[in-house]
């Protein structure tokens, strides 16, 4: 790869849905980067001339030296999808594309191809209905690189959160949060801050898992039997950490001012505040793999694939955060 040009993969998605179209879009202004689509050529090709945007495609080959195309050039590593793709309509036949195309883009980042891979939005109900099972993008890539934990942190304009459970239901959230889980976690969203985010000493707020934060044990006893020991043990390190506070009253202007990041016990703690301050322009971030992951903050939108009533900021977020990632390896 040519030292001075990043190469970046970008996996479209659900090829039924907006993800085809971002890209599209993406395209047709001039980046800093080589772009990389790892996608059908027919279907982007189709897809430009239902959006009436020009595109013209040029086939990958690794070989060749990194360099940036015109705006309106893509180029694009093929894999066909299984069956021809109508807007909105998904389709299980496609589900093993979906998959595939991460694959490639996975390879391509661990054998240094690509400097990282952004990815759209995929439809985890399609791909489990195909009979494959699959919880999320962050949880399979952590399977193809074979790591042990990841965590996810979604990002936007002042403020980060990241998760110590992903895509759990409610109900099994507290039987995961025990002591190695949780120091697991902090230990490598706090090394990934260092290292991908030019934090030195980053200060990380921790939620607490119960209302008030357990109320000292009137409401839930987690954060005295789980919580407050990790943070202590990890302090007692030099790591920088507030908490558990009460998830209620972490998301104030005075709070957020003194952290880098939101650390949540689930889902839906953290997510709500941050997608209401910055949804379509938040970035999903995996962090521990050995490669670079970044996404955008947005699902399918079935209704608006092939409408040109889209925006591209969250997938343009996405782009710049791995650019910024890959430039401090």
């Amino acid at each position: 790869m040519n030292s001075t040009i990043l190469r970046i993969a970008v996996t479209p998605g659900e090829p039924a849905g907006i993800g085809p179209d971002l890209l599209i879009q993406l395209a047709q202004r001039p980046q800093s980067v080589e772009l990389v689509a790892i996608a059908d050529p027919q279907l982007l090709t189709e897809r430009a001339g239902q959006l009436e945007l020009p595109l013209c495609i040029e086939e990958f080959t690794a070989s060749d030296a990194a360099s940036i195309r015109p705006a309106g050039h893509l180029r694009v590593l093929p894999v066909p999808t299984s069956t021809p793709v109508t807007c909105g309509q998904l389709d299980v036949a496609n589900a093993p594309y979906v998959l595939q195309c991460l694959d490639n883009a996975v390879e391509g980042c661990q054998s240094g191809v690509f400097a990282a891979m952004v990815t759209g939005p995929l439809h985890k109900g399609i791909i489990n209905q195909a009979g494959i099972p699959f919880t999320g993008h962050t949880e399979y890539l952590a399977e193809k690189t074979a790591t042990d934990q990841v965590v996810m942190m979604l990002a936007t304009e002042g403020l980060r959160v990241a998760l110590v459970t992903t895509h759990l239901p409610l109900s099994q959230v507290a039987d995961h949060i025990n002591p190695s889980h949780l120091e697991r976690v902090i230990r490598i969203l706090h090394a990934e801050l260092v290292k991908h985010f030019g934090l030195a000493h980053p200060n990380i707020t921790v939620c607490g898992l119960n209302p008030h934060a357990g109320e000292q044990g009137h409401m839930g006893h987690e954060e005295i039997s789980v919580i407050e020991p990790v943070l202590n043990r990890l302090k007692a390190e030099g790591m920088q950490l507030d908490g558990p506070l009460p998830a209620d009253t972490v998301f104030v202007p005075y709070q957020l001012s003194r952290t880098d990041c939101v650390l949540s016990m689930y889902h839906d703690q953290g997510l709500p505040v941050l997608k209401h301050m910055g949804f379509g322009h938040a970035v999903n971030i995996t962090l521990g793999l050995p490669i670079i992951r970044t996404s955008v903050d947005h699902g399918t939108a079935l209704d608006k694939a092939g409408s040109n009533d889209i925006h591209t900021g969250s997938l343009q977020a996405a782009l710049l955060q791995a650019i910024e990632m890959a430039s401090r390896e």
